[in-house]
C-alpha cells in the first residue's frame, strides 16, 4: 500500500501522527504493562497502522488483564472486522457498547459494525446499522458513506445519492483520505468493494 505523506484528516499528517502514537503507546506499555487501557491505546495504534494480528494480541493482553475493559473490545472487534473476520469481530464491538454505551466513541463502534455487514455482503444490515448510527450521530461523516455504499449495492439509487451527498458536504477531508486514498488499516479488495458500492451510489472519481 502506498500512502502519501501529504494525505492529512484535519491538520494532522496520517504518517507521522502514527509514527508519534505508536513510540508514546509502546513507551506507556514499558512503564506499566499491566495497564490494560495502555495496551488497548496500543492495539488501536496497531491497528490503525494496518497490523492486525498485532493489534488483535495486545487488545485480546488489554483483556486478559481486564475482561471487561470496553475500550479493548472495540480494539479487537476493529482489528477482526478489518482483517475480514467479521461476525466475530462484530460480537466485540456490540459488547463494547454494552459495556460501555455513553462512549464518545459509539459512533466510531457502529460504524465499524456498518462496515463488518457491509464487506460481509450483508447489505440490508449494514443499511440498519447505518441509519441508526446516522440517526444517533448526525454530524459523523463516515456513518454515511457506508451507508451509500450499501444503498448502492441494493440499487436504491435516489437514497444512495443523497447519502452520499451528506458525506461529502459534512466531512470533505474525511472523504478524500478514506475513499480517495486507502488507508493503511483497509485491505486493498474491501477498500475496492466500498468503492464500487460508491460508484452505484452516483460517486464520480
Amino acid at each position: 500500500m502506498q500512502l502519501r505523506s501529504a494525505v492529512t484528516f484535519a491538520t494532522h499528517d496520517l504518517v507521522e501522527t502514527l509514527r508519534s502514537a505508536e513510540a508514546l503507546a509502546r513507551r506507556a506499555v514499558a512503564l506499566d504493562g499491566s495497564d490494560a487501557e495502555v495496551r488497548a491505546c496500543l492495539a488501536r495504534v496497531f491497528w490503525v497502522r494496518g497490523d492486525h494480528p498485532a493489534a488483535q494480541a495486545e487488545a485480546e493482553q488489554a483483556l486478559a488483564l481486564s475482561p471487561n475493559l470496553a475500550s479493548a473490545h472495540t480494539e479487537l472487534g476493529a482489528a477482526l472486522v478489518f482483517s475480514g473476520r467479521w461476525t466475530d469481530g462484530t460480537t466485540a464491538l456490540e459488547k463494547s457498547v454494552r459495556l460501555d454505551p455513553r462512549d464518545p466513541r459509539s459512533a466510531t463502534r457502529f460504524n465499524q459494525m456498518t462496515i463488518g455487514a457491509y464487506l460481509s455482503g450483508d447489505y440490508t444490515a449494514a443499511v440498519a446499522i447505518a441509519q441508526r448510527a446516522v440517526q444517533s450521530y448526525p454530524d459523523y461523516p463516515l456513518s454515511y458513506r457506508w451507508l451509500a455504499a450499501a444503498l448502492g449495492q441494493l440499487d436504491r439509487g435516489e437514497k444512495a445519492k443523497q447519502a452520499l451527498d451528506e458525506a461529502i458536504a459534512i466531512g470533505p477531508a474525511s472523504f478524500d483520505l478514506y475513499v480517495r486514498n486507502r488507508v493503511p488499516f483497509i485491505r486493498r479488495e474491501d477498500h475496492a468493494h466500498m468503492l464500487e458500492g460508491l460508484r452505484k451510489a452516483g460517486w464520480e472519481e
